[in-house]
């Protein structure tokens, strides 16, 4: 049921190695804890596996998390702990490897299972998403329903953004080359490179200088529409791990001053070794304690620009993050409308007349993106939405008409999607303060 990696060999013994899976899935399918942290807590406290063990492992939870409905729908007709039946349905690697470690009763129920087509079942086992989450995304997407669910099965490919502070991006192009990875160009960001598999890259010494971080070309579109210039006074309002901080600062080439606000301070330590690579000395990372913090007052109407990268339910990065769609539900999603709106409310105080305000998410879901903006819109007349297509074009970005939604020549918004984009799904919002 799972891709085979090529020419891959186990170190351990198959029997063993699916136990381990079996584990795994069981303990991720708790839910009391995001599905990465899981998996990193196992190699942790089992420190002898092997790249390969870890690849199988990983992928396994993974796969059994994208297709959890179908696998649901399987499970009923094998015998043994559920967990185990699900692991075997999902199992990353060779075949007749898998069958080694199955018993024959295993063997023949996989068998019967293989044999299923997928397009003959139900809807719900075919695209493997909650109810509350579809009915939104068919009424954005029509026809386009299914290939972003195609898409979010896959799993997310990998793009870095170049510091254009430290490198260029036709260097470090050939520098990965040099090493026998092939990096392309992304298609929209000009700091972005998209490259096949998962090479391991902190060994690199262009990562050690600070020449590259791992970030979605999406990330970086949201840090561009910010646009900050040199000397300005900015804030990323909801810096998390730093990825869009470290894109401004080196846009604003080391001056001005950058804070990078969180609410979490362990995010923000966790930050500054990226920090100290980057080469940047103009980004001051400061822990508030809530959108109204003191610090944020002291700031109020100084700022040039603000980026709100909103705490979002994440349904943009199912791609990598498939246990969210299950951990999430409509009851979330309200409340975390009610946390967006207040967060974008307090970070627009910061402006100076003049100034820019983007509010951005990784969610797919019109609630937590169009109706956030239009309703900050009419509460805030003193803050005129700006055109994206248009901010886009400003900046360069070829065929940026492609990545907008919203108004009447639909370039109001940014609106990027999985299928269409290869990114993961964002939205953004741009105002400029009166």
């Amino acid at each position: 049921m799972g891709k085979v990696p090529v020419g891959q060999s186990q170190a351990m013994h198959p029997k063993a190695l699916l136990d381990a899976c079996s584990e795994l899935v069981r303990l991720t399918l708790k839910f009391d804890h995001p599905a990465d942290a899981i998996v990193s807590r196992f190699f942790r406290e089992h420190r002898g596996l092997g790249p390969r063990e870890r690849a199988t492992l990983a992928e396994t939870v993974y796969t059994v998390l994208r297709k959890k409905l179908l696998f649901d729908h399987f499970a009923p007709s094998g015998s043994g702990p559920k967990e185990r039946r699900l692991a075997i349905l999902g199992f990353y690697g060779p075949g007749d490897f898998l069958r080694s470690a199955l018993t024959e009763q295993e063997i023949n129920w996989l068998d019967q299972c293989e044999k299923i087509k997928i397009e003959d079942l139900m809807e719900r086992h075919r695209h493997n998403l909650p109810e509350w989450l579809v009915q939104p995304l068919k009424d954005q997407l029509g026809d386009g329903f299914w290939p972003l669910v195609e898409s979010f099965n896959k799993g997310a490919g990998l793009d870095l953004r170049v510091n254009a502070f430290k490198a260029k991006r036709a260097d470090v192009q050939k520098e990965l080359a040099a090493l026998g990875i092939k990096a392309v160009p992304t298609p929209y960001s000009p700091w972005g490179l998209r490259i096949a598999g998962k090479p391991s890259l902190n060994k690199m010494e262009a990562f050690k200088r600070g020449d590259f971080e791992v970030q979605d070309e999406g990330s970086q579109l949201l840090a561009m529409l910010l646009d900050a210039k040199r000397g300005e006074m900015v804030v990323d309002f909801c810096a998390g791990a730093g990825g869009k901080t470290l894109a401004i600062g080196a846009a604003m080439r080391s001056t001005g001053r950058l804070y990078a606000f969180d609410t979490s301070a362990g995010r923000l330590d966790a930050f500054k070794s990226r920090l100290a690579r980057s080469g940047l000395s103009n980004v001051h990372p400061a822990a508030i304690a809530h959108e109204r913090d003191e610090r944020v007052k002291r700031l109020s109407g100084k700022i040039d620009r603000v980026l709100v990268d909103a705490p979002c339910t994440g349904m943009g990065t199912l791609r990598r993050n498939p246990d969210l769609k299950w951990r999430q539900n409509q009851t979330a999603v309200d409340e975390m409308t009610v946390k967006q709106t207040a967060i974008l409310q307090s970070a627009a105080r910061l402006l100076k007349s003049g100034g820019r305000l983007v509010y951005a998410t990784c969610s797919v879901l019109p609630q937590e993106n169009e109706a956030i903006a239009l309703a900050f819109s009419e509460a805030n007349p003193d803050f005129v939405p700006l055109d994206v297509g248009e901010v886009l074009v400003g900046l360069k970005v070829e065929n940026a008409a492609n990545l907008c939604s919203g108004g009447d020549n639909q370039q109001r918004f940014l609106r990027l999607w999985p299928h269409r984009h290869q990114t993961d799904g964002f939205f953004a919002a741009v105002w400029q303060r009166q």
